[in-house]
């Protein structure tokens, strides 16, 4: 569990993975991060308490260099990784030892479930769990049992990720995704299980929202760089239709038409509202527009403005 500024959270989420309706043993793994709040005394209270869990540093602060360091410290044959503030069903962890068996594969996940408290922040999860916002991806929004490119969290044979060499700390984000691709490549098996749901939460804010998507964009071009043909038009559409719009803005005082191409996008954000919104409180429904607009142009312009640079491992 790769732990930072998790006060809140943090003692129920291990809460949680303590209390998972499987037989075999659990032993929690925390790599605690320099955090701003209380985070370290919480985690050392818990590993006080059980001697279960365990607590090693991360003095990076980051997510895959916590993952390493606490898959290093673990000792079992099947590895899950969670998060500080994942909410996991009761039998996660039983589905997923039951899928690994039966399928052979090197890692299984299941849905992200996006689920929100304020009207944004469900608005948020609608977009989440839409393809007009996130595209096909199961894990978003859910479909039958099978190989997937990659799943939510994951729950891993030890042997896969010593094959691929854990997680690449060069990767800020995507670190997940790009993982996968490489168990992948070595012929392992990737399954989605949709009955492995876990709760989370949105964004609060559409300035922390545009942030996470334009890591995302960033970071996924990063992916593609390294590891070519593992980019797709699902990936290319909102970079085409950032640039699109601002073609047809830049030419608009020359050539009033070129208005029409933000416009159709405008329009295109609005009825696919009217179809995905149902269900939702007034609240919610009229900022889900802006929602849409921030996860795509965020995520297409944090594509476009990927640095060359950040393709280069450190030395």
């Amino acid at each position: 569990m790769p732990v930072l500024n998790e006060e809140r959270h943090l003692r129920e989420a291990v809460r949680q993975v303590l209390a998972q309706a499987y037989d075999g043993p659990i032993e929690v793994v925390l790599a605690v991060g320099p955090s701003h709040d209380r985070t370290q005394e919480v985690a050392d209270a818990l590993a006080a308490e059980d001697p279960r869990v365990r607590v090693v540093p991360n003095p990076t602060g980051r997510t895959p260099n916590a993952l390493n360091a606490a898959i290093g410290a673990s000792t079992c044959d099947i590895v899950a990784r969670v998060d500080g503030h994942a909410m996991l069903p009761g039998d996660y962890l039983k589905v997923a030892v039951e899928t690994l068996e039966r399928t052979g594969a090197d890692n299984v996940g299941g849905i992200m479930a996006a689920e929100g408290i304020t009207p944004f922040q469900k608005a948020v999860a609608r977009a989440m769990t839409s393809k007009i916002g996130v595209g096909g991806a199961r894990f978003h929004t859910g479909g039958e049992a099978g190989p997937a490119d990659t799943v939510y969290l994951g729950v891993f044979r030890r042997s896969a990720l010593e094959r691929v060499g854990g997680y690449d700390e060069h990767f800020q984000r995507a670190q997940d995704w790009e993982m996968n691709h490489r168990i992948r490549e070595t012929g392992g098996l990737v399954w989605f299980e949709p009955r492995m749901r876990v709760t989370y939460r949105p964004r609060p804010n559409v300035r922390a929202l545009a942030k996470q998507y334009f890591h995302y964009g960033r970071w996924r071009r990063v992916v593609a760089r390294t590891h070519a043909g593992t980019i797709n038009m699902r990936y290319l559409a909102p970079p085409l239709a950032v640039l699109a719009m601002a073609a047809g803005l830049a030419v608009s005082p020359f050539f009033w038409p070129g208005l029409l191409i933000p416009g159709a996008y405008v329009a295109a954000i609005l009825g696919g509202t009217v179809v995905t919104g149902r269900g939702l409180e007034p609240a919610a429904l009229v900022r889900l527009p802006l929602v849409y607009a921030t996860m795509h142009i965020s995520w297409g312009w944090g594509f476009i403005t990927s640095p060359p640079s950040l393709s280069k491992k450190p030395r």
